[in-house]
């Protein structure tokens, strides 16, 4: 007996990691572009949204640097 059904195999995980990694790019932007918004329309800037743009691309660029040296 199998713990998961049979339509989530490979293509299934392969699915999940592709929209999750879209999704996470589209944040990163979508965050900056309000934090770009933000310093040019009002002239305040928004550290949280910089940190959080810095976080994500951090750790997009450890996780590659990760899968790259574990492969």
């Amino acid at each position: 007996m199998t713990l998961l059904p049979r339509w989530i195999d490979e293509r299934f995980f392969a699915y999940r990691q592709r929209s999750t990694s879209i999704a996470g790019i589209a944040g990163a932007w979508v965050a900056a572009g309000i934090f770009a918004y933000r310093y040019y329309a009002a002239g305040v800037v928004s550290w949280d949204l910089a940190a959080v743009v810095m976080a994500m691309g951090a750790i997009k660029l450890a996780a590659m640097a990760w899968f790259y040296t574990h492969e």
